[in-house]
């Protein structure tokens, strides 16, 4: 199938701005793509761009003094197909984990996992092991949170939303992250599209998720939604939401418009 995804967001900066973005699709997606999702600024303003450690690209520019317009309307090819499932993948014992996983298995900005290894232990230390921890992880964190997109908050972390009990996805993400690390599952979180195929219409924004590091593959796991969904288009992975800003001001900068759209395109 095909689909149409993009934005439309808007920012009033009362001065010159440097401005840091990760909205490109991921390179795993990049063949996908029938119209490239190139970004459109207005006014117009030099970019740069570049590669970032965990391989997502990102865009640089300074906002001039008022309104800046950032946009993108692309169009993939996806398979159509719900998101995978493993159900006989292993954990990988520590000391045979690759390097490169080392990294996710770690607490980070949002994941504190020196805070919160004593309550997954509690939790889910009589758990099967593999595919099935990490399923009973999400079906705890997604009954343990209620969605709030009115109380969404840039700064809350895993541990704040283990004791607030409410959220938005990327809250959903952060604490089956920190869990599924204190049970020495390497977890990254990953941000993209999600299209509204075969579910009630969402609220047209970017969506969180995350990858759990099981029988040497990565797998994806979404306790906000805990179903495999259609439509899941990467930007972005890191190892919480502070790796992989959607765009990050350093200056005073204020959201004024707001739009995201990923759905299926019907041909007739």
């Amino acid at each position: 199938m095909q689909m149409r995804i993009g934005f439309e967001m808007t920012y009033e900066c009362p001065q010159p701005t440097p401005m840091l973005m990760a909205l490109n699709v991921h390179y795993t997606r990049v063949s996908d793509l029938v119209r490239r999702d190139d970004l459109l600024i207005d006014p117009p303003v030099p970019v740069r761009a570049y590669r970032d450690s965990f391989g997502n690209w990102c865009t640089r520019i300074v906002a001039p003094a008022g309104r800046t317009r950032i946009s993108t309307d692309a169009l993939i090819n996806d398979s159509g197909r719900p998101d995978p499932v493993a159900l006989d993948a292993r954990q990988v014992a520590v000391p045979d984990l690759p390097d490169d996983a080392l990294t996710f298995l770690l607490g980070s900005r949002y994941c504190e996992t020196d805070r919160l290894s004593d309550t997954a232990w509690e939790l889910f230390g009589n758990a099967p092991t593999g595919w099935a921890r990490v399923q009973t992880i999400c079906d705890y964190v997604h009954k343990h949170i209620k969605f709030d997109y009115q109380n969404a908050s840039r700064t809350r972390s895993a541990l704040e939303i283990y004791t607030g009990k409410i959220g938005v996805c990327r809250d959903y993400a952060h604490l089956a992250i920190a869990f599924c690390r204190c049970m020495n599952i390497p977890a990254r979180y990953c941000t993209g599209h999600l299209a509204d195929i075969g579910v009630p219409v969402g609220l047209g924004d970017f969506a969180a998720w995350f990858e759990a590091y099981l029988d040497g593959e990565w797998h994806i796991f979404d306790p906000r939604n805990n179903m495999r969904r259609i439509g899941r288009v990467l930007i972005a992975r890191g190892r919480d939401a502070a790796d992989v800003p959607i765009s990050n001001s350093f200056g005073p900068s204020t959201l004024t418009g707001f739009k995201v759209w990923a759905e299926e395109v019907v041909t007739r």
